[in-house]
């Protein structure tokens, strides 16, 4: 309830955005319910809001409720032993489209422990996700923020990619909602913040974080496992920044075991770049109706004279997770 009445005081574009989100919820696909409320200006480009230590059952139905209130996305890093003890909790996070990555079994100190313990760390909780989330990580945060060579050999055997920060929220130090609001102000494209999943300033934050990133024309986006850095979630249809007047939507086609068909359709020019971002482990098999080059992480495509609707074949090995898109006029 308390999380209403912050919203209930919102200005009324923010009201606009939460009507959207309400509606969308009721559909299956929250990811592009989401993308679609944030869709109206993101000309300044996506910062990743992330949670960490989750799921905890006095929190993350509020936090997850406050996101979808404000028509936001996020990337979680739950811990194995949380998401065991859960896994209602961790439908959850999935249905609400949020990204998942992976936070060792019970938060150690890593970079003191051997390399078969850093594995079992890892290991253990790739397979609590994806007994109970249905999905397999590609990303994963040290806890503490703590690394070496070691762990990042360890990492890589996983196909995970290490994901620190760019702003502390310092709200696992009991800061007030106020300063992690301010906090999150300093976010820019493309940057990460650091925030937990189990502190109630965190809750009570959100709605004024979200509202400050709408005032700068900032979306909420996912992180990419190539990159490391914030892009447009799966499904969105909006431009990066300077990305002259065109969009691409992006939809799931005929699925295989072993691959599926991803249609895109670009709007508003008919001289267009887009570029696609593939998911951790995923390949390109074939395309049709435009040029693209590249086969893992990030391919472009560009026109070929057959218009402005082409798609790709990609395999999943392992990720069935739908790729984000970005459109500039060429």
């Amino acid at each position: 309830m308390r999380i209403r009445l912050l919203i209930g005081v919102a200005c009324a574009s923010a009201a606009a955005i939460t009507a959207t989100v309400l509606a969308g919820a009721a559909s299956a696909n929250t990811t592009t319910g989401a993308s679609r409320a944030l869709a109206a200006n993101c000309s300044a480009g996506y910062v990743a809001l992330t949670f960490d230590d989750g799921p905890t059952g006095s929190t993350t139905n509020q936090l997850i409720n406050a996101l979808r209130q404000g028509g936001a996305t996020a990337t979680v890093f739950p811990t194995g032993s949380n998401a065991q003890a859960n896994p209602s909790l961790m439908q959850a996070y999935r249905n609400a489209g949020l990204q998942i990555g992976n936070h060792s079994w019970d938060h150690p100190h890593l970079t003191t422990m051997t390399q078969s313990q850093m594995q079992s760390q890892l290991s253990r909780t790739q397979q609590a996700i994806q007994q109970t989330a249905g999905v397999t990580p590609n990303l994963f945060r040290p806890p503490y923020g703590e690394t070496n060579a070691t762990l990042r050999q360890v990492e890589a055997s996983l196909g995970l990619r290490e994901i620190i920060w760019d702003v502390d929220s310092q709200d696992w130090n009991n800061v007030s909602a106020a300063q992690i609001r301010q906090a999150a102000g300093r976010l820019t494209n493309g940057q990460i913040i650091l925030m937990h999943d189990w502190p109630q300033n965190t809750i009570q934050a959100l709605p004024g974080i979200l509202q400050d990133l709408q005032s700068r024309n900032l979306c909420t986006g996912h992180i990419s496992a190539s990159t490391g850095r914030a892009v447009a979630p799966p499904g969105s249809s909006t431009q990066p920044p300077g990305g002259g007047s065109c969009t691409v939507s992006v939809s799931r086609g005929q699925e295989w075991t072993d691959r599926f068909n991803v249609n895109l359709s670009v709007s508003g020019s008919s001289a267009w770049v887009v570029r696609i971002t593939l998911n951790g482990g995923q390949s390109l098999q074939n395309s049709w109706n435009a040029t693209v080059s590249g086969t893992t992480g990030t391919l472009t495509a560009r026109p070929n004279g057959a218009g402005n609707s082409f798609g790709i074949t990609l395999f999943k090995n392992g990720n069935t997770t739908l790729p984000s898109a970005t459109c500039a006029t060429s």
